[in-house]
């Protein structure tokens, strides 16, 4: 160690609260300036620098300097501003990543909504359908029965199951399918 290091660093660890001020003013301008180049924004440069100052207050023990005081400044100075901007990044990128996932959660969900919505219109317009006629639909479709077993079932002709579960569809078309086409117009124009 140089003998003017030295000199910098014991005053630096008795705490001498002049000598602080003084380098504080001494660099405090210049470091700002050079932190501005890197961060291109003030008021970042203003808190690297005033950081800098806390810390080597803090760390006055601990200091290990090899070159000169001046150069020590300025490579933590630089050292900061570049922690800073790949902090910047990093925020950055993680931003952009919840972004893009957030945009296709929402197209999903988009698409997840309107059906749910068709299937709503659906399952209403199969409730409104008669009793016998919504019955025999309903074990037919959700079922999964087969006519004959519907027949069966129900103490019904196979002939009879047939022609209801043809109303039903019948009814069904007249009353979901213009409201499907004007659901299709509307998307479509998004």
């Amino acid at each position: 160690m140089s003998g003017e290091l030295d000199i910098i660093i014991r005053k630096l660890q008795s705490g001498d609260e002049n000598f602080y001020k003084s380098v504080f003013y001494d660099y405090y301008a210049r470091l700002t300036f050079f932190a501005n180049k890197y961060v291109h924004d003030l008021e970042i440069a203003r808190e690297i620098v005033q950081d800098l100052f806390v810390k080597l207050y803090e760390r006055r023990f601990n200091l290990h300097i090899e070159t000169n005081f001046k150069s020590y400044l300025y490579r933590s100075v630089y050292n900061s501003c570049i922690n800073h901007i790949n902090q910047v990044a990093v925020r950055e990128h993680h931003h952009q990543v919840i972004k893009n996932q957030s945009e296709e959660q929402y197209t999903f969900s988009e698409e997840e909504m309107n059906v749910s919505e068709l299937e709503h219109k659906i399952y209403t317009e199969i409730e409104k359908l008669p009793g016998q006629c919504r019955k025999i639909f309903k074990m037919n479709r959700f079922d999964g029965m087969t006519n004959s077993d519907i027949a069966e079932t129900l103490n019904l002709s196979k002939r009879t199951v047939e022609t209801q579960i043809s109303k039903a569809l019948k009814i069904l078309r007249g009353n979901i399918y213009p409201k499907m086409l004007v659901l299709a117009c509307f998307l479509m124009a998004l």
